[in-house]
């Protein structure tokens, strides 16, 4: 083995040292029943190139969005990436950083975590964020948590739009907590009322906007009457390109704003890691979970940047902690902040502007299919299809025709049968109008 080190004669010292015989004897602790009694079912070790050619035979029977006319979102979103996000973060001083236990000498890692912050308030409105979170389902879980610690109360009510698996992870870390958690029925043709959900024993009641159907709302009002019950509203965004041309949800009466950044810098990546946003009202900010970077000046009155708080356990005695959450994704909220720097304000508000557009184009489009209807009213680029028959199976026949048409309500709601008819479909820069066209005729013929 010529990656290995050692020569039989350093095991036979090492073991000898220890007081074994072979390197068996280091397991016989573990039960003979459990142990294997021949090789692993396996091919039979092979040479770099040969294993590169079956692992890329192994690949090509995927198919990928890249490849396809990809229509899918429903909490990850394709959007085209500058070159330059890419090249920048893979600087090495970049891309072996890690966490700034010693700020001193991290100044560069603070700066840009101080700018991804200074980000994430403004496009939410918020007065503060911190410098960033797993991803948008665990940010969401952890804003419940803070409002319980906040207001003291353990019921919290989710809104039934609330994307599925946001929901679930909420549900599976309050039950940690003995959390009452109280959902509504989702509501695919929007509309939902969710004032008197709320009452004086509700510590937070949580909303998507827009909504996992596409449904963008005003909050106003649902904030107004939380906070007249001394409940706080969490506002959770999965796509973070719509504040680019909604309304922010600070400026609704938000409390905690917490949301998925991959939109922006962060590739699809299979599935992740992906980037989680949290921001909330100053005045909890010693709530917050996760860490705050600050900006400062030393004893020469040179600026420089610090951990003002940090929260998490890695810091602090455990029991005095708001969140378990040991690291950020770090070079994924780099990746967010470079984009967004490289577009600005004005470029931002031009591609959610494409984005909207394009959508409401293939929303028309595909309204005039015979037995399509479109659910939503306003929306940014993601609404929802009611069809004629079931979703899963059409999406299956246009996987073949080269497009990935959405998601099937039954992918995000198994046994709800009456989401079965509903298709997710998300829109955005990089679908042309030649492939929305594509779309409309294939499932036309699809249904036909």
């Amino acid at each position: 083995m010529r990656y290995l080190p050692l020569t039989g004669a350093d095991r036979a010292e090492m073991l000898a040292a220890i007081g074994v015989a072979t390197v068996d004897d280091l397991f016989r602790d573990v039960p003979p029943a459990a142990r294997l009694s021949g090789p692993v079912d396996l091919p039979a070790h092979q040479g770099e190139w040969e294993v590169e050619k079956a692992i890329a035979a192994m690949a090509a029977k995927n198919r990928h969005s890249g490849e396809l006319a990809s229509f899918l979102g429903a909490g990850a979103y394709r959007h085209h990436i500058p070159a330059a996000v890419d090249h920048l973060i893979q600087r090495s001083e970049f891309l072996t950083s890690y966490t700034p236990y010693q700020p001193e000498i991290a100044q560069g890692t603070l700066q840009y975590l101080f700018e991804f912050q200074t980000q994430v308030a403004l496009l939410t409105g918020m007065e503060v964020a911190n410098a960033s979170m797993y991803d948008g389902s665990t940010a969401c879980a952890e804003a419940v948590e803070m409002a319980r610690r906040i207001t003291g109360r353990k019921r919290v009510v989710l809104s039934g739009n609330l994307h599925p698996h946001y929901a679930e992870v909420v549900k599976t870390l309050g039950a940690l907590h003995e959390t009452e958690i109280v959902q509504a029925a989702p509501s695919p043709e929007g509309g939902e009322d969710l004032v008197h959900a709320v009452d004086g024993a509700t510590a937070c009641v949580v909303v998507q906007y827009p909504d996992v159907f596409g449904h963008v709302r005003d909050f106003s009002a649902l904030a107004e009457s939380a906070r007249a019950a001394g409940t706080l509203l969490v506002v959770a965004v999965t796509e973070v390109v719509a504040l680019g041309a909604l309304v922010p949800p600070g400026e609704m009466g938000a409390d905690i704003v917490v949301g998925e950044g991959q939109g922006l810098g962060v590739g699809l990546n299979w599935g992740g890691p992906y980037l989680g946003l949290f921001a909330a009202r100053a005045k909890y900010v010693r709530q917050m979970p996760g860490r705050l970077c600050g900006e400062t000046v030393d004893a020469e009155g040179r600026r420089g940047y610090v951990l003002t708080l940090s929260t998490r356990e890695q810091h602090i005695r455990r029991e005095k902690a708001t969140s378990n959450i040991c690291t950020n994704s770090g070079l994924c909220s780099l990746a967010f902040t470079i984009h967004l720097s490289l577009l600005g304000e004005a470029g931002l508000t031009r591609l959610a502007a494409l984005n909207h557009a394009r959508a409401v184009r293939a929303a028309d489009r595909l309204a005039a299919v015979p037995g399509v209807t479109v659910l939503n009213g306003a929306f940014f680029n993601e609404f929802t299809l009611k069809l004629p028959t079931d979703a899963a199976p059409v999406v299956e026949a246009l996987v073949a025709r080269g497009i990935l048409a959405g998601v099937p309500g039954a992918r995000l709601w198994p046994g709800r049968a009456e989401l079965a008819n509903h298709l997710l479909v998300a829109v955005t820069e990089t679908n042309t109008p030649a492939e929305i066209e594509a779309f409309a005729a294939a499932l036309a013929e699809v249904l036909a």
